[in-house]
């Protein structure tokens, strides 16, 4: 996860009642593009100013939670929100004027900044941050009560990891859905203020607005997303079928028909966006890899700061500088014992130039090695863009940060292992499926659901749902993509969306849709950039120059440019292309086919 700063989701619709002193208020007949030059020059100094201090804000609350950091960090998240709004609006004065490239393309992004735009009427915009706090406060303190014991949120994510009980599976999954019912008409008005927000920065609506971010017409960036998951879908299907016939041979045919979507709940996850918590129960025989990294972290004497060491020797062995040193003294690499912070796993950028931080409670296990390795991706990528205006301190589109994190922590593979001197050889193929099966499990089986959570919310704001099947359209998406069903009928009085929490915190979720098949992407055009001979999924990009080079050139171009040129930067081509993912998986690929030979596939 990347984090410039954090933002109190309340705020975001605070009036436009700022001051913009010099901002030029007349009729867009009189403007011209030294009045938005002049703005753009001026709004940039008040972001900038408002960035440093709200992300030092964000920084000490995470790493000191008390009431009174958190009031600090609400506060000037506060304040620089409802500077944002009021950019933005001033900045949709603009619209009309024939601009250069580079100042059409800083408005654009001032708009765009928003994720719930504001209606300009006072009243209305107070509204809607009432309704967005109570939304996000209904889903934080929510909690499943039963027989005098409560379980939180996180009781109930492990439960659903670890339990293979099928009715207390049940249970927990109808428990925590509970918890969304009473968001239902607050979603319905705060979609209706958003869409009016929308229309006076000049969009059909607000998913209209978020579709608008990618360099491209808002309904053929649909049209695109659909095109990919296309190139995807026969993998995961293959997925699909040995994963819904092993549940089977676990549950019960009975339980889990296997001409039927998935029952939601027996995918080891609440929201059954991932499956790799229920591994155990579909590992290929004789899959153990041959090492176990969490132990050879542990007698190779690697602690929180050398595996994050080691993790900087990577990107320091494909030409890239290394951190600064205030990145040592300023990080979090442990859990404090003495205080209460924010443990999970970010990059951040304090003051857009080179106060460069991870915040991280490291433990001594091999996917926290993974994750140093991509939180560090975050880092490197926020250094190279940190020369390009503010407007631009930003990946080439949402998908990409993530992306690139996820890259690089591909690389992370036996020979890798062997090249820092951590496994004495690398295993021989035979030993790859069940790595595969296992990453397979959580990144391809979490495609399709990247995909529909928006899908559902742009037809929401676009009305073509209307809130009277919320919850219909909702399951028949998850059905058509992802052939996972309710466990149990399901009617209108529930609000099922809203038991994830990008829905009612409204955070945009194509992005990661995007990073799980750009990583892909990336990464082989990285390994043939590097001259690698192995298999993609054994190709680590370690010790590449070429592979650095070329990466750090898309880096730097930060958001300056359309994704689809920094795309070609690195793969050649300003079309995304999932097949990258086939070859990844192939050797799984196979095995599933031989595996499915004689089962009824689909659903």
């Amino acid at each position: 996860m990347s984090a410039k700063f954090k933002l109190s989701l309340s705020a975001v619709f605070v009036a436009g009642a700022l001051s913009l002193s010099g901002c030029n208020s007349t009729t867009s007949e009189k403007l011209t593009e030294k009045d938005a030059e002049a703005f753009l020059v001026q709004a940039e100094e008040q972001l900038l100013d408002l960035t440093v201090r709200s992300s030092r804000a964000a920084w000490i609350y995470a790493n000191f939670i008390t009431e009174d950091t958190a009031a600090l960090s609400a506060e000037v998240g506060e304040e620089y929100t409802a500077t944002l709004v009021a950019l933005a609006n001033e900045a949709a004065k603009f619209d009309d004027l024939e601009l250069s490239y580079d100042n059409r393309r800083k408005l654009d992004k001032l708009k765009l900044n928003l994720t719930l735009p504001a209606p300009k009427d006072p009243a209305k915009t107070a509204e809607l941050a009432k309704l967005s706090a109570d939304l996000d406060g209904l889903y934080g303190k929510g909690k499943y009560c039963k027989e005098g014991k409560c379980l939180s949120l996180g009781d109930m994510t492990a439960k659903m990891a670890n339990s293979r009980d099928y009715e207390e599976l049940l249970d927990i999954w109808q428990g925590w859905r509970d918890v969304s019912k009473p968001m239902r008409p607050l979603y319905k008005d705060l979609v209706s203020l958003a869409n009016e927000g929308a229309n006076e920065l000049g969009y059909a609506d607000t998913g209209a607005m978020w579709r608008s971010k990618y360099d491209m017409p808002a309904d053929d960036f649909a049209k695109e997303l659909d095109r990919i998951w296309g190139q995807v879908k026969p993998l995961y299907n293959s997925l699909h079928c040995h994963v819904r016939a092993k549940l089977g041979e676990k549950y019960g045919e009975d339980k889990v028909p296997q001409n039927q979507p998935i029952p939601a709940h027996l995918l080891g996850n609440m929201w059954a966006q991932s499956w790799g918590n229920i591994y155990d129960l579909v590992a290929p025989e004789n899959a153990d890899p041959g090492y176990d990294l969490t132990e050879l972290l542990k007698q190779h004497d690697y602690d929180a700061i050398k595996m994050t060491k080691g993790a900087e020797k990577f990107f320091t062995s494909m030409g890239f500088e290394p951190l600064p040193e205030t990145f040592w003294t300023r990080s979090l690499f442990l859990k404090p014992k003495d205080r209460d912070v924010q443990c999970h796993a970010s990059a951040w950028n304090l003051d857009s130039k080179d106060d460069l931080r991870i915040k991280m409670c490291i433990q001594q296990t091999g996917e926290e090695f993974s994750v140093i390795h991509h939180e560090l991706g975050h880092n490197f990528y926020q250094r190279a863009y940190n020369k390009l205006p503010l407007y631009y301190q930003e990946s080439a589109n949402d998908g990409f940060h993530e992306a690139i994190g996820d890259t690089i922590a591909l690389s992370v593979t036996p020979g890798y292992l062997k090249e820092i001197g951590l496994l004495d050889h690398v295993p021989d193929e035979s030993k790859d499926i069940g790595l595969l099966m296992k990453m397979a499990m959580d990144k391809v089986a979490f495609i399709p659901f990247g995909l529909l959570v928006d899908q559902w919310r742009w037809k929401v704001y676009s009305g073509e749902i209307s809130p009277e099947q919320y919850n219909q359209a909702w399951w028949e998406l998850r059905e058509k993509y992802q052939g996972v069903k309710a466990p149990v009928a399901r009617t209108e009085t529930d609000f099922d969306p809203g038991a994830k929490y990008h829905v009612p915190g409204n955070v945009p979720y194509t992005r990661y849709f995007l990073a799980h098949i750009l990583q892909f992407e990336f990464h082989k055009s990285l390994c043939e950039i590097a001259g690698s001979k192995e298999a993609i999924h054994r190709c680590s990009v370690y010790n590449s120059k070429e592979a650095g080079e070329r990466l750090n050139t898309m880096l730097e171009m930060g958001s300056s440019r359309p994704w689809q040129e920094a795309l070609e930067t690195v793969t050649g081509s300003k079309q995304m292309d999932a097949t990258a993912i086939l070859d990844y998986f192939a050797p799984l690929q196979a095995y599933l086919d031989e595996q499915n030979k004689n089962r009824q596939c689909g659903w």
